[in-house]
């Protein structure tokens, strides 16, 4: 098995830390949970553990980045927030329409940070003064000039309470269940600065982890606005045709088949087949396209893009729920449902790091005065100072939003990428497979020569192709439909069709057995002769799928079609290799001959032709049996199977069947093959960023642990360090959301 699915399950809590649905969780209804105080991994472990009597903790499902969490419908919602209250968090009932993004302004965290850093001031401030006026009252006073005056204590335990307020109940959790984190970190680095009497530096240590805190919140609001964005590009309401009036409505009341109008300008607000009227598009927010696209009667649109110079009427097909914006919506919401191998990485290190970080900061506290007769108050606030930097703030966040702020910036190129752990899988690939017919094709083929055979004329083969088709979905057979239409062909009526993949389909007509499908297969049925195998030859060698129709004792013609390479095709696989792709491959059921016509005009590698899907899992399976990390790319029903077994399954998004989009890791929205390496590069960025922020928030700790031991670190340098760290990579991690678009 390919590394996708054979990974290893989360170890103990990490998969605790998962945002968007769980397994378990997805699969029944479920209860909704605005919790409050939930912004990063650390606390959904907790919330995790939290509700371990109340449910098993698998049937929880969290989304960090709308601090939501879910739950099944048959849970007591009084237990969930009852413990959830007890680790210091508040678990309200979700409101939808209040859901993605909470006001800012004026929020508890927001206005408590405010009241410490003014405290801190304010203390910093009278202590300086009151010190002064100890100082010039001579000798006698000037023994306490070191103490810090009451006035001074009473301002700054209000900077430690205001700072220290949302921390300490989550502290007291995490003491209770024995779990250390970074709250009990910075509590008890405060409290042991009081008692040591640095209160000054207690203040300021509770301020600066206050500060951290807001920012981080802000820094995930950021990615979370840059997803609730998506949602936002669509209207609210809809002008729909109603007895030849137009009506204005809310989405929820459209249903499919309504049409509704779309004025110059205006965004459309669901998916649809566009009845009337001629204009061109913006597809750039859903398919990322830089130029607009022209749109005419039968042709597709999604919703949140935006009209041109032309009124459309437009058919509704989807219901607002399941638009494509909808589903990229939704589907990056919840894309850290399977966690990235970095982010898995840092919540097993920080899991372990924090308690060592404890008992170092025990031993650096105890081990020199009872060993060494060092001074205890400086050997104790060299622990605390250790306690405060060991912090693993920047450790933490800086992965999250890295994934998510490179799930958001793909989403707006058009390149929908189904979880945080599949975000790092393109930068790793050897081999890219494509399938031929609509993914380096236009998918659309055409019949381009009809060839009757025994006695049959050419009306008389087209409508017996056409029963057989008639229900079909495949390119071919769609082709076949519209070029009998074209002629005027009427399709006879068929009885018991029955697909047959990879090979064709076969029906009874007028009594009569008949059968459409392909030369490999009109060789396993025996009817090939060798004048017949010649003109196939002849046929496919220029290029041409063709399709033979038959019935239980001869053959009864050929039809011939024509697909032409996409206008992108050789320049995205010239990007591909470019991107550091080893080996570009085409696996295909058509023919021989067509399909090295077509690899040699795209500039293909090499070239698998005539497979069925089974045979295109097994070329896939022993590609990667060689040691290659294989993308398949495929856009029908037939390559489901192999975009399934593949290292990476990319389907063509707007073409590729609602199979193959639901099997794929990866959709590319506008059908754009050349984004494909786009994502790679976006990946290896990615990668980068991640790197550069462990390295970076490591660095900083082991620079302080340096500088503590040598006794010139404090405690709001360390902070103040930590702060700063944790600031920067954030910081770091959103310059993915600018990352450069394709073009």
């Amino acid at each position: 098995m390919s590394e996708k699915h054979d990974e290893a399950p989360c170890a103990g809590e990490t998969c605790a830390s998962e945002t968007g649905p769980s397994a378990a969780a997805s699969t029944g209804p479920s209860l909704a949970f605005k919790v409050q105080g939930m912004d990063c991994a650390e606390e959904v472990a907790t919330l995790k553990h939290a509700l371990r009597d109340v449910l098993d903790p698998e049937q929880l499902g969290f989304d960090v980045l709308r601090g939501r969490m879910t739950v099944p419908d048959s849970t007591d919602p009084g237990a969930v927030q009852r413990a959830v209250a007890a680790t210091g968090m508040r678990a309200e009932p979700w409101v939808e329409s209040s859901s993605d993004e909470p006001r800012r302004r004026g929020s508890p965290r927001d206005l408590l940070t405010v009241v410490s850093g003014v405290a801190l001031l304010v203390g910093f401030v009278t202590h300086a003064a009151l010190s002064g006026v100890q100082m010039a009252i001579g000798s006698e006073g000037a023994g306490l000039v070191e103490a810090t005056p009451w006035p001074a204590r009473l301002v700054y335990l209000v900077a430690i309470g205001a700072g220290l307020w949302l921390v300490v109940p989550k502290a007291l959790y995490s003491a209770r269940t024995l779990r250390p984190d970074m709250n009990l970190l910075m509590t008890v680095a405060v409290a042991g600065a009081i008692a040591l009497g640095e209160w000054f530096e207690a203040g300021t240590v509770s301020f600066l982890f206050a500060l951290s805190l807001t920012l981080e919140s802000w820094s995930v609001g950021r990615a979370r606005r840059a997803v609730a964005a998506l949602m936002s590009l669509a209207p609210d309401t809809v002008r729909v045709l109603r007895g030849g009036r137009n009506v204005e409505v809310a989405l929820d009341e459209v249903t499919t088949g309504d049409l509704f109008i779309v004025l110059p300008g205006e965004r459309f607000p669901l998916d649809g087949r566009v009845t009337m009227g001629t204009s061109e598009v913006d597809q750039a927010p859903i398919t990322g396209e830089s130029v607009p696209v022209p749109k005419g009667v039968d042709d597709e649109v999604y919703a949140g893009t935006i009209n041109g110079s032309g009124a459309l009427e437009v058919e509704s097909t989807r219901a607002p729920e399941d638009t494509t914006l909808a589903r990229i919506a939704r589907l990056v919401a919840d894309s850290q449902a399977n966690r990235s191998q970095s982010e898995q990485w840092v919540d097993r290190f920080a899991r372990i790091y924090t308690p060592v970080v404890f008992a170092a900061a025990l031993l650096a506290s105890l081990v020199p005065p009872l060993l060494f007769g060092g001074e205890w108050s400086e050997w104790v606030y060299r622990g605390l100072v250790l306690l405060v930097i060991g912090c693993p703030c920047a450790l933490v966040i800086s992965t999250p939003v890295s994934i998510v702020a490179a799930l958001a910036a793909a989403a707006s190129n058009g390149v929908l990428v189904k979880g945080g752990r599949l975000m790092e899988v393109p930068a790793e690939i050897d081999v890219v497979a494509l399938d031929k017919t609509g993914t380096l094709t236009e998918g659309r083929p055409r019949v381009v020569e009809i060839v009757p055979m025994a006695e049959h004329d050419e009306a008389g083969l087209l409508a017996r192709a056409a029963a057989i088709e008639q229900r079909s979905e495949h390119p071919v057979a769609k082709a076949v439909l519209e070029y009998a239409r074209v002629r005027g062909v009427q399709a006879m009526p068929a009885e018991a069709v029955q697909a047959l993949a990879g090979k064709g389909a076969e029906g009874t007509i007028e009594g009569r057995r008949f059968w459409v499908g392909s030369h490999r297969w009109l060789e396993e049925r025996g009817q090939e002769t060798p004048e017949l195998h010649a003109r196939l030859v002849e046929l496919s060698s220029a290029g041409r799928t063709v399709v033979v129709v038959g019935d239980e004792t001869h053959v009864c013609g050929l039809i011939a079609l024509a697909d032409s390479l996409r206008d992108d095709a050789a320049a995205s696989i010239q990007a591909l290799h470019r991107a550091g792709v080893k080996r570009v491959v085409m696996l295909t059921g058509d023919n021989e001959p067509t399909a090295r016509a077509i690899a040699a005009e795209a500039g293909i590698d090499d070239v698998r032709a005539e497979l069925l899907p089974e045979d295109k899992v097994a070329a896939v399976e022993e590609m990667e049996l060689g040691g290659a990390r294989v993308a398949m790319v495929g856009d029908g029903v037939n390559d489901a199977p192999a975009l399934a077994r593949a290292s990476l399954g990319v389907a063509m998004g707007a073409a590729g069947t609602d199979v193959a989009i639901e099997t794929a890791d990866i959709a590319l929205m506008g059908d754009d093959l050349s984004k494909l390496a786009w994502l790679i590069g976006h990946s290896r960025r990615t990668l980068s960023i991640i790197r550069q922020n462990t390295v970076f928030a490591l660095a900083v700790k082991v620079v302080f642990v340096v500088l503590t031991f040598a006794g010139v670190a404090s405690l709001w340098g360390a902070i103040a360090a930590d702060m700063g760290a944790s600031l920067l990579v954030v910081f770091n991690a959103l310059r993915l959301l600018t990352s450069p678009r394709h073009s």
